[in-house]
């Protein structure tokens, strides 16, 4: 009670505020207990266990009371033992100080001695080192000497003594401080260093001449490896002391021990990077003169021969000479690898003909992985030359076969248009063209075409499919190409012919065009054999159909046989201006004679391969009937009465029935495409000899029949010749054809079509007396 009351009181708002709202709880707790008379009756019972609640927190608040100031009391008693120590300590330090002031002076003294001491070392080591120091001069001069004649080891001896001596005078000068800071040179480690200068010296010298041993291995190789055994044994000496400067100055690195100077020297990897330069020297030395143009293959085989040669010389007496872990031969297999990966990318890069392509081509994908070179099976053992990449990329795999079927489509194109010039001069000589083991013409031009064609797909591949399947191609697009060249050309022969026809007329025209439709046929069938060898391939990137060529060779078989159709026409068509003549009437002499003609050509026409052969030989009869029933239809006569109705179809009778066993002598059956063109003759015969003008259109309507794609105008011409035909018959007849017009049937070759009925002119009778 007395410590509260000592306390000032404060009242906080929050306990204001607490007790208020513990009164509220309180007035709401008893309204809820009370809130009937009878309850009252519990009050006592309510009031004693609220004393007795209340009793128990006031005497927990005491017991927390009285704990909080037990422990302020502990507290207060700790701090007044701090206190005294910290009294003590202070002057145990306060006398620790006046002491320590007492031995200044004699620490002073100390570090004299130290300095006089680390002298003291120094002069020592320096006397100690003079009979070293004083054969510096003579010993360096003698590993000169040594150097100079090659005697490696003695002299790789010497060198590490000499530099044995340099690392220990600067260790010494140096001392335990290590280096003199931050990497920089006092000047006693400078006046060291000059003085063992020719040390640097030796060192450069002894390298080069070791790395010239090294480079000239393979040579030594095969007169004495001594000299290239001692080099080996220096490089591994040398790498041995990096290693072991390495590790002390990795177990020392807290001391800052310093490397000597030079080191690491590091001339194992030197070692392979001079044979890595002697390879590319020696290789670009094999045939490097000759390399460009036709020297390409040469120069090539002369470096498998050099690769071969070098890398069984490293297998069988360099490998022997040199620890296992170097693994020359595998080093060696990369080198040159490497070597020729740049040097073929350089020769990509020129201006390459087709054969030197071919050649670089050859030599990457079937030569150089071959048993020949690096597929062989010792070689293989020691490394899987794929592990290190091809010698070209693909991509430039690629270019280099696209700029071959480049330069062989140049070649390719020179050549068909000089073929195709000589074809032109051929057709042009005074005798007929040569005749094959079958008997058929031709000239040179399938035959040049053809074999070139064929080579180089060949040759193509020999390097690969794709580069096959790419020349067929390109040689399919040329021969499209001279085709349709050729096509012109054929033409231009034609025309030329029929300006000279009177003049100087080409007695073999007719001979250089059926060898003309053989060449196409030759053509063809090459064209489908290299089609085939595309087809071959189901991985083939290119359309097995291509229709340029065949489609150049049907244009221009299709022209020659139109020219031939139109040489024989010509021939026939003074035989033709005598059809329906007094002469042809009574003596019959004409149609014997266009026999004569078709005899002559379908001879000829046997020089042709089949299937033009037959389709010549069908085309002459259907010209022929065409231009007989077309002198029919320009109504040369008029019938006046039946004699001379029945004497006309007699003659037309006569006329069909020679041609038909005259071609029919000539292995010609007579039926085209459903038609009989001779038997055409025979029916406007009867249709001409028919008696009754009546019925008539019963004669017409079966005609029609067979030959549906006759047009009234024919028929109206046939009526004319016929001259005896009413008005009204021929109205039904015409009106008959014009309601009718049947659909050609499938398979029927229309014959009317080919003939035009010419404008009507001035009719004369027969036979020769003109009408008034």
């Amino acid at each position: 009670n007395n410590l509260y009351a000592l306390v000032p009181v404060e009242v906080w708002p929050e306990l204001e505020r607490a007790e208020c709202l513990a009164r509220g709880a309180a007035l709401k707790w008893a309204s809820g207990v009370f809130c009937r008379p009878e309850h009252l009756e519990r009050l006592g019972q309510y009031r004693k266990r609220e004393s007795q609640r209340t009793a128990s927190i006031h005497s927990r608040l005491k017991s927390v009371v009285q704990s909080y100031l037990e422990g302020v009391d502990w507290g207060l008693g700790q701090l007044r033992v701090a206190r005294a120590e910290l009294r003590e300590i202070s002057h145990d330090l306060h006398k620790a100080n006046l002491e320590s002031r007492k031995n200044s002076e004699d620490i002073t003294t100390l570090e004299t001695l130290r300095e006089i001491s680390f002298t003291h070392r120094q002069l020592l080591a320096a006397v100690s080192n003079l009979p070293r120091l004083y054969k510096v001069r003579s010993m360096v001069l003698e590993t000169e000497r040594l150097v100079e004649s090659r005697r490696l080891l003695e002299a790789h001896a010497q060198l590490m003594e000499l530099e044995r001596w340099q690392d220990e005078v600067l260790l010494q000068i140096q001392g335990p401080r290590g280096s003199s800071g931050m990497g920089l040179i006092s000047e006693d480690e400078e006046l060291v260093l000059n003085y063992f200068s020719g040390v640097g010296c030796l060192v450069d010298a002894l390298a080069k001449e070791l790395w010239a041993v090294v480079g000239s291995g393979l040579s030594l190789a095969c007169q004495n490896s001594t000299l290239f055994v001692s080099a080996v044994r220096i490089v591994e000496r040398e790498e041995a002391l990096d290693q072991m400067f390495l590790e002390e100055r990795r177990s020392t690195s807290g001391q800052n021990t310093p490397m000597p100077p030079g080191r690491p020297r590091c001339w194992r990897d030197r070692f392979f990077k001079v044979m890595e330069e002697a390879v590319s020297a020696r290789f670009r030395s094999a045939s490097y003169l000759h390399t460009r143009g036709p020297g390409l293959a040469s120069h090539l085989s002369a470096l498998q021969h050099c690769i071969m040669g070098d890398l069984s010389t490293v297998r069988h007496f360099l490998e022997q000479c040199v620890p296992s872990h170097y693994h020359l031969t595998r080093a060696y297999l990369r080198f040159c690898h490497q070597f020729l990966q740049n040097h073929l990318g350089l020769v990509s890069g020129w201006e390459l003909e087709g054969g030197e392509i071919f050649a670089v081509l050859n030599w990457v994908l079937h030569i150089y992985n071959s048993s020949e070179m690096m597929g062989e099976p010792a070689l293989v053992a020691e490394l899987d030359i794929e592990d290190l990449g091809p010698l070209i990329s693909q991509e430039g795999l690629e270019q280099l076969q696209n700029k071959y079927v480049q330069k062989v489509r140049k070649s390719v194109s020179e050549w068909m248009h000089k073929a195709l010039e000589v074809e032109l001069t051929d057709w042009q000589r005074d005798q007929e063209p040569d005749i094959d083991h079958e008997g058929c013409y031709h000239t040179s031009l399938p035959t040049i075409i053809t074999q070139m064609l064929e080579e180089n797909a060949r040759v193509a591949l020999m390097i690969s499919e794709a580069l096959r399947d790419q020349t067929i191609q390109m040689g399919l697009y040329e021969m499209e190409n001279l085709l349709s060249r050729f096509r012109d050309a054929i033409i231009e022969f034609g025309k030329e012919h029929r300006r000279d026809s009177t003049i100087n007329s080409n007695k073999f025209y007719l001979h250089y065009l059926l060898a003309c439709i053989n060449n196409c046929i030759i053509l063809k069938t090459s064209t489908e054999s290299l089609q085939q060898q595309l087809c071959s391939f189901p991985s083939n990137r290119y359309s097995c159909i291509s229709l340029g060529p065949l489609a150049a060779l049907d244009r221009a078989v299709r022209k020659a046989c139109r020219l031939v159709m139109d040489h024989l026409l010509f021939e026939l068509q003074p035989h033709l201006q005598k059809l329906l003549s007094r002469t042809w009437l009574d003596q019959g002499e004409v149609t014997p004679n266009m026999c004569g003609v078709l005899e002559h050509h379908c001879e000829l026409y046997s020089r042709v391969r089949q299937p033009c052969c037959q389709r010549l030989k069908e085309e002459c009869q259907w010209l022929t009937v065409v231009e007989y029933v077309r002198t029919l239809m320009q109504k040369r006569v008029v019938c006046r009465n039946n004699d001379e109705r029945n004497k006309l179809a007699q003659r037309m009778t006569q006329d069909a029935q020679q041609l038909r066993d005259h071609l029919q002598s000539m292995g010609i059956d007579g039926t085209i495409g459903e038609v009989n063109p001779t038997a055409l003759i025979l029916a406007l015969a009867d249709i001409i000899n028919f008696k009754d003008p009546n019925m008539l259109i019963l004669e017409i309507s079966g005609f029609v029949t067979k030959y549906p794609d006759i047009s009234e105008e024919h028929v109206s011409v046939l009526l004319d010749v016929r001259g005896d035909v009413p008005k009204d018959v021929r109205k039904s007849v015409l009106d008959f054809l014009e309601q009718s017009a049947p659909p050609l049937p499938q398979g029927y070759r229309p014959i009317f079509t080919e003939i035009l009925v010419p404008s009507s002119s001035i009719q004369f009778c027969l036979p020769t007396a003109k009408c008034t």
